[in-house]
This record gives C-alpha cells, sequence and structure tokens, in this order.
C-alpha cells in the first residue's frame, strides 16, 4: 500500500486526478470505478478542468458506480444515478450509456446485484477504482463486519452512515436504510485502487485503514491486502499515522517514472 500525504484537499484531488488521466490516456477505453460522497469531489472538479482544457478526452471510458439507495428512483435528486451525472457524467463529458449505477429499484434486488457483478466481469474488470472512506472505516456502503469476500448485494445502512448522510436530504429520516453496493471482494478485483480522504474527522479511519490491523471492523483495512492500493490524504485526515514521516520519505524518494 500507498500512502500519500499532502498539504490540503485540493493537492489530494490534483494527484488523484493525475492517477486517473494516466490510466485512460494509456487505455481510452478503461473502466473507472466511480465513488460518490464528498471525499471525491476534488477529483471530479480536477477531472474536468482538464477535460474543459482540452487535456484529457473520457468519452470512451466505461464506468461502474460503486453503489446506490434502495428505494431512490434514478430520477430523485439524492439518488447516485442523479449525483453522478449531475457532477461527473455531464462535467467530465463521459457517454451516459457507458455509466452503470446499481438498480435500487429493481423488483428483485439480488437479482439486480447479480448481474451488476456479471456487466463488471463482461466490461473486463475494473482498471481503476476510486474511493473515499467513511467515518467509521466504511468503503462503498461496506459497513463494518463486511465479510472481505463479499459481492455486490443489499446493505443495511448504520446509523452513522444515515445520519453523515442526512446532510443531502431534507432531513435525517428521508435517507434510506438500505443500499446495494460493490462488496469489498469486488472492490479488491479491480487491477488499481485510489482512496481519498480529506480532513481531521477522517483521520481515525485513516489511521485504522494504513496501520491498524486486517479486520471486518475496519472495511477499509482491506486495501492491505492489494498489490496496488493507494491512499492519498490531506495533513488534517493524516495526523493520527504514527509512520506520516516514513510516507513523506518514501513519497519524496519515489523516482520519477513511478509518479504519478
Amino acid at each position: 500500500m500507498e500512502v500519500v500525504l499532502l498539504p490540503d484537499a485540493a493537492a489530494v484531488g490534483r494527484l488523484a486526478a493525475a492517477r486517473v488521466a494516466a490510466v485512460v490516456r494509456r487505455r481510452p477505453s478503461a473502466v473507472l470505478g466511480l465513488a460518490t460522497g464528498s471525499s471525491p469531489e476534488g477529483i471530479y472538479a480536477e477531472l474536468a478542468r482538464l477535460v474543459a482544457a482540452g487535456e484529457l478526452d473520457l468519452s470512451g471510458v466505461r464506468c461502474f458506480a460503486l453503489d446506490e439507495y434502495v428505494g431512490l428512483p434514478a430520477q430523485h435528486p439524492q439518488s447516485y444515478a442523479s449525483v453522478l451525472r449531475r457532477s461527473v457524467v455531464e462535467p467530465l463529458r463521459l457517454d451516459p450509456a457507458q455509466v452503470r449505477v446499481p438498480d435500487g429499484c429493481a423488483a428483485d434486488l439480488e437479482a439486480a446485484a447479480a448481474e451488476y457483478e456479471r456487466a463488471i466481469a463482461a466490461a473486463g474488470g475494473v482498471d481503476l477504482q476510486i474511493l473515499g472512506i467513511g467515518a467509521n472505516g466504511h468503503v462503498g456502503f461496506n459497513e463494518p463486519t463486511s465479510s472481505f469476500a463479499s459481492r455486490t448485494r443489499i446493505k443495511t445502512l448504520a446509523p452513522r452512515t444515515r445520519a453523515d448522510n442526512a446532510r443531502f436530504f431534507a432531513g435525517p429520516d428521508e435517507v434510506p436504510t438500505h443500499c446495494l453496493t460493490q462488496g469489498l471482494g469486488t472492490i479488491l478485483d479491480a487491477r488499481e485502487l485510489v482512496l481519498v480522504a480529506q480532513g481531521e474527522a477522517k483521520a481515525d479511519a485513516v489511521a485504522a485503514a494504513v496501520e491498524g490491523p486486517l479486520s471486518s471492523m475496519c472495511p477499509a483495512s482491506a486495501l492491505q491486502l492489494h498489490p496496488r492500493a493507494s491512499v492519498l490524504v490531506d495533513e488534517a485526515a493524516g495526523v493520527r499515522l504514527r509512520l506520516a514521516d516514513y510516507y513523506r520519505h518514501t513519497y519524496a524518494l519515489k523516482p520519477e517514472w513511478q509518479r504519478p
């Protein structure tokens, strides 16, 4: 696992976007895994800047969202289908037909989850998966005690997750109680993982994921098992890392040919 401490949230977004851009330039039809929430907003803003400047073409990429709320139609403003359309698909000039989101309104949710797994496999797997991290260590909506072998499935959202997401809704009671989410096993199948975190509110979760034991109590610790996982955090989110000086040292000495 590579851990990079950066001076601020803007720097996190720029470096993560550079990682995405490098993958797409090597393979214009790359498959990207899209996260939602506040953590990846800086990535998408920087990618949108590159696209607007004519420095990056994302029109050929294929995308799979990490998760979707159960019971929110795609037209609901807080469904992840809508959020991705507004904040990612349109500004990044993606082909909407090539952006898949789990169907949280399917009559048979288990069948919809299985079909999502098949669609990812049919696309050849995910080349780069963007991830955020919840304050309780969740990635996607894989809450604590999620199996590291889990696949796309229905999950019950933890009270803390619903409370954290209530700011996006008119009130806490409007936050759905269930979701469809890619499993940890699905996420670990991606060829490259880039997790971003900003702010001291994420510091405990980042420390547990990076330096804590491999444990289902911190789902993000599963990234320790991946051969190409990067954790990009600002100084505030990295404030609990015991080996922070070592991470700064190793990144400073990283050969140019291995960057970004």
